[in-house]
């Protein structure tokens, strides 16, 4: 059964499932999951917690062995499967798959793994955890997400804020949720409950720990938001990459417009394409709504800019890549 981290919370006061699945791109959201269960394990009386890390060269037959092993004196036992690159292999998959078909009430199984792509989360082994257990996805918190995320943990510590501190907290902490509850918690240490913080208080207490990757860029420049947009270019300057990465991105989003609207021209739909050209989350909003604002003849001359940074950063042309790729986007956000 799929659940949210908020709806394991009310969960765990029941006995807990015998399996549990996390993934999920957040990390924040996955600890604090993880978090959630050993808490409810140990108030339930599961005395005996074992950890295991499932690598390229992990023999299954201990998860075998630990599951079905008891504690001397039968204690309930927490057993941890941890699997950092969310790939179990052949041999993994179909251990997991026997794992969910023999679970003991008084063993609870928590497999932990990453973001997982498409080709894991339609796997066998994932369809068969699913179905033995409860499933807790940490789902990125985005742009448009985080406000009423920092306003509901600020609440549970009887803190509120005002419009424009929030703004200007969640402009300092975007991408870095782990970060954002640090801040959370170092103003509840700074302000008593009842507490309404003001932008003096935000400017004053939150320290600017944005951290962002270049793939929010597309929803920036799609979505015309300029301001971001120039925003995540400066940090992404700051924090020393390269624009390769960038033109990279921005050449396959412009291509990817490009048969969006030739699709569109011939009577398709955007539900019709969006596997095939990869719309997916925000994508398939933007991506139709950027077409509105950018003609054919601007997305062709974006790529030509592409390819000028291109040769500037190989040395074949003059003029600064970074320059050059700065234009390239605030052309296409505008």
């Amino acid at each position: 059964m799929q659940i949210t981290p908020e709806q394991l919370i009310t969960a765990v006061q029941n006995p807990l499932a015998p399996l549990y699945m996390i993934h999920g791109e957040e990390e924040l959201l996955r600890i604090e999951a993880l978090d959630t269960l050993r808490a409810a394990a140990q108030a339930q009386g599961y005395l005996n917690r074992e950890i295991l890390t499932a690598d390229a060269k992990f023999d299954w037959s201990q998860a075998f062995q630990a599951a079905d092993s008891m504690g001397l004196f039968a204690d309930k036992k927490l057993l941890e499967i941890h699997i950092p690159s969310g790939r179990p292999g052949k041999a993994g998959g179909d251990a997991l798959v026997t794992l969910s078909e023999r679970l003991h009430d008084e063993t609870t199984i928590v497999i932990v793994l990453p973001k997982l792509e498409k080709a894991q989360t339609q796997s066998k082994w994932f369809a068969a955890l699913s179905r033995a257990g409860d499933v807790i996805e940490a789902r990125a918190v985005g742009t448009a997400a985080l406000p009423a995320w920092i306003r509901q943990r600020l609440a549970k510590h009887d803190l509120t804020i005002d419009a424009d501190a929030l703004a200007l907290f969640a402009e300092r902490v975007e991408g870095n949720l782990l970060a954002a509850r640090q801040e959370i918690d170092k103003l509840a240490l700074l302000h008593p409950a009842g507490t309404v913080l003001h932008l003096e208080d935000a400017q004053h207490a939150v320290a600017n720990v944005a951290r962002f990757d270049v793939f929010q860029l597309s929803a920036a420049w799609m979505s015309g938001d300029l301001p971001r947009l120039l925003r995540l270019l400066e940090s992404l300057e700051a924090e020393g990459e390269e624009p390769v990465l960038l033109l990279w991105a921005a050449g396959e989003d412009i291509r990817t417009l490009l048969r969006l609207r030739a699709a569109l021209s011939q009577g398709q739909t955007v539900a019709q394409v969006r596997n095939p050209l990869r719309l997916w989350g925000e994508k398939q909003t933007l991506a139709p709504r950027a077409l509105k604002r950018l003609s054919t003849r601007r997305l062709l001359d974006a790529l030509q800019q592409c390819a000028l940074a291109d040769r500037q950063i190989k040395g074949a042309a003059q003029g600064s890549a970074w320059s050059t790729t700065k234009t390239l986007f605030s052309d296409l956000a505008r």
